[in-house]
């Protein structure tokens, strides 16, 4: 060989391998494989792993689906009954205004047949507070107690120097609840101090 045709054989080289004369001439780079092969057993223990991960989600699902089923079904246990309970609510509190319209010396004087129906008024009325309690519906009178918004419903204020502010001096309307909800607030006449004169 010539030293031409050994320059020419070095040209064709360097022209096909894309590199500068002088550089060592690389054909194609090595690539490494991101994971090595996997072997039949330890493919079966990672399919194992992911099977028994799967189960494992899938019964902690289960068991929260089984938990809210049951809060759902004891809310619906004892609050189902709530729109029915406030329409029963009017009957009680006609029930009552009844009474209320009896001035207590009439029940005094009152004939057989007077006392005969206030009596059977009476007996409707705590018949009809007993079947609400058993359903959980409960009658509460917040006389005296401190004034609470979540509860009570204020309807006026009552200048009284005797009680601190914000008791409750007078009602209008009994309140009621189901389970732990309002079912109904009580209807409340709330103190204030009253201003006290100069002398």
């Amino acid at each position: 060989m010539t030293d031409k045709d050994g320059q020419k054989e070095f040209s064709e080289a360097t022209d096909n391998a894309g590199s500068k004369p002088g550089e060592p001439r690389v054909s194609k780079p090595y690539i490494m494989p991101d994971d090595p092969e996997e072997t039949p057993s330890e493919a079966l223990v990672k399919e194992a792993a992911d099977a028994k991960d799967k189960m494992l989600r899938t019964l902690a699902e289960m068991e929260n689906l089984r938990k809210r089923t049951q809060r759902e079904v004891a809310d619906a246990r004892a609050y189902g009954i709530a729109g029915f309970a406030r329409d029963i609510l009017e009957i009680a509190d006609n029930l009552q205004r009844a009474l209320d319209a009896v001035p207590a010396e009439d029940r005094a004087t009152a004939d057989a047949g007077l006392t005969a129906l206030i009596e059977g008024v009476e007996l409707t009325e705590r018949s009809l507070h007993r079947s609400l309690e058993k359903n959980g519906v409960k009658k509460f009178d917040p006389m005296g107690e401190k004034f609470d918004p979540n509860v009570h419903q204020a309807m006026y204020e009552v200048p009284d120097n005797s009680v601190a502010p914000g008791t409750v001096v007078q009602v209008i309307q009994t309140g009621y609840m189901i389970g732990e909800r309002m079912l109904r607030p009580a209807l409340v006449g709330v103190s204030k101090n009253e201003p006290k004169s100069a002398s």
